[in-house]
């Protein structure tokens, strides 16, 4: 077998071989992205059933009041009395007796009582105080819903949810519009008591405290007539010294730690007070790991590390349960989240903070067993949130039965309740329900967020009562563990990146004050008429006239059509999606809150769903269309009602103004389904048709676009969507066409290139000029032990040509490859190339240069016609959208591009080695790629990980550009911010190799020794 049949066999194994490792690669990539769905079960609520509301009925004068002389009577008796001064009219008087005899049978939470009487005179019978006032806040219930208290005589059984647990509203909140201006603040922090706090002794503005102090008695009260029993409080490593932790005191003395915590705690211990003596609970609410600078210190020098699986390290933080339970009796225990933490929950300026550490099985036992023990000996509770979405092995224990029996099986302590959303993930339409409240031994809570955070924040109507009383009655079927409700009146995302609507004090909060009174009263009696309960908060806060409530009350019916078709996008929002590991949530396209996506990964798998759903991507369309006229008719329904009606002028223009926002806004949004649809449909079919009707679609979107930006811009109640990124993606949705015909010229020259190249030996065309230099590029990349004697003799304008072209044409498919838009990946690729052949040319010096040259540029030409093959159908669209939805184009272009990637690196040594042997060729190889990756990465690690992942993937529009802004891309991914170091480091690794490798090992020049 000659020598030239030997090099050829092997040429082709290596082949093989390589692309049968880069099929391998693109399994990998295709098992790494995990993108599949399923079906997901819908929720099945009844529809409500409206009846034609009656006519107000004034509610007395109460002359006579004698209940006992309790701080709690006292304020339910305000309750009552504000609640007939607000009231249009009084008629007839009435008197109130409540009786002190109470039963010590009865747990204190029992609320039953009875009502007796007739309309001139009602005595209350209870067997506890709780029951009691309950009677008191229903009878003012009835007051502001305008009908007749003797509705209520006769018995009323006991709640069947003993706890009904609030957030802190927006107590502490100062409202600035000036901070919500912007609507790009997605902090998470509330900055609640930002006006309280001092940097500087004694730590307290005492004015602030006051105002504040006021604040919250409001929402105490405001609560308790809703019908609330406990509250979660911000807070918990500020209130606490650590004085007396093992192992001696964590704050050094004179740490102003200390001097800041006893003031906090002393500020705030009234607050907790005045909760507990109007028999309200108090939980303070923190993540873990709650740290200060000194506190993280002291556990790092102490246990080595933030070890959480260490039962000695929480040790520390139950001794500052302790002592704070022994400062403030008031306080019934503590709630805790490990799931989100980090810097979008700190507050500039101050050191307390939380950070991501709790992420093992064995690490929320030793957790959960430490703050159980001590809750049991200190009589208190610990309520554990199972929120811990995409965060280590107990990431989705929240969605998933399997996981949260491995993370709470066994944990059996009466001291322990666990908290979960009611939905299978966030708090979006369509998610099924939360199954696993219905498992597990634990005392369980169920999550409700009145001012839905993903659905405009309140902004839009949103009636969740049917939703509720469906989710809570299959739950208590299923689960006789559950005892509460957890309601957010206020909390769940960015605070200032919506409206600033703010609990009791700023915005049309009254829109979702309807969630929090229909989970209120389901929470109750989950069999509750929620009609009746929205025609009541209708009565309450808009009219009672009854044309005007039957007109709120039919609006309202419609709002969950609208938002579930106009918001979501239900082809889509009817499956699970996983990719990346994650479980993406239904409402991709706005990603998150408001920021409306134009990256290719989400839109690409939405329109895949969506083409293969019933009806495909034309009922999607019109599905969107008929949100529009369904908030389009709720709007006309309230806008028709008579103004004179309506409690103030002030309060009715709100509501019309809320309608007008949302039918502007999915009108908006269905423009934008239909343009997305079609850019998918274009990409998938090469229609024509599509193509047209996505750039009309364009037209009518971005008229749209400018009409809602030139209303809302600014608008603090009713804030515009942020387009920024949508606009981003239809910029490079326009170059599609254009940068799919400059693919198709260049992979027509690029391959004129490579066929003049193979003929040119056989014909006369090799005398033309560049004809030797197409020549060369093809020898040596298909048959690199040929490259030195495919250069000989070649004239000068040839052997630049053999540089120059594949340079040129390697930074002309990258630039149309990113539509001229990422200059920054151009820059990271075409950089790495240049140190590559720079370190290349250093190490063959005086030698010719020309035969490697040949080789890799040869090869990049073949690598270049691959990608531009791929670009030239519709566009770097086109090449994405397959990229994300066709496993089968996927694994094919990896395999191909994988092997011709490292087969450049083979041929590059291959043609070295006629030169300076294999061992050394090898070398230089080695060398000048682990150059190549060495800088970029250096680079990439000072700048910081997040940081050019953030800029790259602006430019490039593949993840949802608001993901840095909100999550950061490395966080929820999961990408080790070390990244860039590991890869320097194996960069290293491969320079320092290749240099030995390089270097001669032997003074003596060897018969191999190469001629230059």
């Amino acid at each position: 077998m000659t020598t030239a049949r030997r090099r050829g066999i092997l040429a082709v194994i290596t082949a093989i071989v390589l692309i049968a490792l880069g099929a391998g690669v693109a399994l990998a990539v295709g098992d790494a992205l995990g993108i599949r769905t399923e079906p997901a079960p819908q929720m099945q609520p009844a529809a409500a059933v409206a009846t034609p509301a009656t006519e107000p009925v004034a509610p007395p004068e109460i002359t006579a009041v004698d209940v006992p002389d309790t701080e709690g009577f006292g304020v339910a008796i305000d309750e009552l009395r504000d609640a007939i001064a607000d009231a249009p009219e009084t008629r007839g008087s009435t008197s109130l007796t409540v009786p002190k005899v109470y039963d010590a049978r009865y747990a204190p939470d029992d609320d039953s009582y009875a009502l007796a009487g007739d309309a001139s005179a009602l005595t209350v019978t209870a067997a506890t105080e709780t029951g009691a006032t309950r009677a008191i806040y229903d009878l003012a219930a009835q007051v502001r819903a305008a009908k007749p208290l003797t509705d209520l005589i006769g018995a009323h059984e006991a709640s069947a949810l003993p706890l009904r647990m609030t957030d802190l509203g927006a107590v502490g909140v100062t409202p600035n519009p000036a901070e919500w201006e912007s609507g790009d603040d997605y902090s998470h922090a509330s900055k609640a008591f930002a006006d309280v706090f001092e940097t500087e002794a004694p730590y307290i503005d005492q004015t602030a405290l006051a105002a504040a102090y006021d604040d919250f008695d409001l929402f105490l009260r405001h609560s308790l007539a809703n019908g609330f029993n406990a509250v979660a409080f911000p807070g918990f490593v500020e209130f606490v010294t650590f004085d007396d932790v093992p192992g001696g005191p964590v704050y050094a003395e004179g740490d102003e730690h200390r001097a800041k915590a006893r003031a906090l705690r002393e500020a705030f211990a009234p607050f907790w007070e005045r909760a507990d003596e109007l028999g309200v609970k108090v939980f303070l609410r923190t993540d873990m790991l709650a740290l200060t600078g000194p506190l993280e210190q002291y556990l790092q020098g102490r246990f080595g590390s933030l070890d959480t699986e260490n039962p000695e390290l929480w040790d520390v933080y139950t001794a500052g349960l302790d002592e704070l339970y022994d400062a403030v009796p008031a306080l019934d225990g503590v709630l805790i989240r490990i799931g989100e933490a980090g810097p979008v929950y700190d507050v500039g300026g101050w050191d307390y903070y939380s950070a991501l550490k709790v992420t093992t099985v064995d690490a929320v036992r030793a957790m959960l067993e430490a703050f159980t023990g001590q809750a049991e000996a200190s009589d208190r509770e610990v309520i554990f949130r199972t929120w811990s979405v995409g965060v280590g092995a107990v990431g989705d224990m929240h969605t998933d039965s399997d996981s949260y029996e491995a993370v709470l099986g066994g944990i059996d302590s009466p001291a322990l309740i666990v908290s979960t959303k009611y939905t299978l993930g966030d708090f979006y339409t369509w998610l099924p329900l939360n199954d696993t409240l219905e498992q597990g031994s634990q005392r369980r809570i169920v999550e409700l967020q009145s001012r839905r955070e993903f659905e405009n924040f309140g902004a839009f109507a949103n009636d969740l009562g049917s939703e509720y009383q469906w989710a809570l009655q299959q739950l208590l079927a299923a689960n006789d563990r559950i005892e509460g409700v957890w309601v957010w009146t206020q909390d769940g995302g960015p605070w200032r990146a919506g409206p600033m609507t703010l609990y009791l004090k700023a915005g049309f909060w009254q829109l979702y004050e309807l969630n929090t009174q229909v989970a209120a009263s389901l929470a109750r009696d989950p069999s509750a008429d929620v009609t009746q309960v929205t025609e009541d908060w209708a009565r309450e806060w808009f009219s009672t006239d009854p044309a005007t409530v039957d007109a709120i009350v039919s609006a309202m019916e419609q709002s969950r059509d609208a938002i579930a078709h106009g918001q979501y996008i239900a082809p889509f929002a009817q499956q699970r999606v996983f990719a990346i590991g994650l479980e993406p949530p239904p409402m991709m396209w706005i990603f998150e809150w408001d920021i409306l996506t134009g990256d290719s990964a989400v839109l690409d798998v939405m329109y895949s769903i969506v083409r293969d759903a019933d009806g495909g991507i034309d009922a999607a369309i019109a599905d969107g269309e008929a949100a529009v006229s369904t908030a389009a008719e709720m709007r006309d329904t309230v806008a028709s009602t008579d103004a004179a009606t309506w409690r103030s002028p002030e309060i009715r223009d709100a509501f019309v103004s809320a309608l007008d926002y949302e039918v502007d806004t999915l009108r908006l949004l269905s423009s934008y389904r239909s343009l997305i649809l079609h850019q998918g449909e274009w990409h998938d079919t090469l229609s024509p048709d599509a193509r047209a009707a996505w750039d009309a679609d364009r037209a009518t979107f971005e008229k749209l676009a400018a009409a809602h930006l030139k209303a809302y811009d600014g608008d603090i109640d009713h804030p515009a969507l942020n387009l920024t990124a949508a606009r981003l993606g239809i910029e490079r949705s326009e170059r599609d066409d254009t940068m799919a015909w400059l693919a198709r010229g260049l992979l027509v020259l690029a391959v004129a290139w490579v066929v003049i190249g193979m003929i040119a030996a056989r014909t006369s065309l090799v005398r033309r000029p560049g004809a030797a230099a197409a020549r060369a590029t093809w020898i040596a990349s298909t048959r690199p032990w040929r490259a030195r004697e495919s250069t000989l003799g070649m004239l000068e304008l040839d052997r630049w040509l053999l540089l120059i072209i594949p340079a040129a044409l390697l930074v002309a498919t990258r630039a149309v490859q990113t539509s001229f838009l990422s200059w920054t990946h151009v820059a990271v690729v075409i950089g790495a190339w240049a140190v590559f052949a720079l370190v290349m040319r250093l190490f063959v010096r005086r030698r010719s240069p020309w035969p490697v040259i040949a080789a890799v540029g040869g090869v990049v030409m073949l690598r270049c016609i691959v990608t531009l093959f791929a670009l030239s159908f519709t566009g770097p669209g086109g090449y994405w959208y397959a990229f994300w939805t066709e496993p089968v184009l996927r694994t094919i272009y990896i395999a191909i591009a994988f092997a011709l990637f490292v087969w450049v690196f083979v041929a590059a040594g291959w043609a070295l080695s006629a030169q300076v042997g294999a061992r050394r060729g090898t070398g230089y190889v080695l060398a000048a790629v682990g150059a190549g990756l060495l800088v970029p990465s250096v680079v990439v690690g000072a700048i910081g990980l997040e940081a050019a992942l953030t800029v790259w993937n602006d430019e490039m529009g593949l993840l949802p550009w608001g993901l840095a802004r909100i999550l950061g891309i490395t966080t929820y991914l999961d990408i080790p911010s070390e990244t860039p170091w590991f890869a320097a480091g194996f960069a290293a690794v491969l320079l320092i190799a290749g240099v030995l490798l390089a270097v001669p090992w032997s003074r003596r020049r060897s018969a191999a020794s190469p001629r230059p």
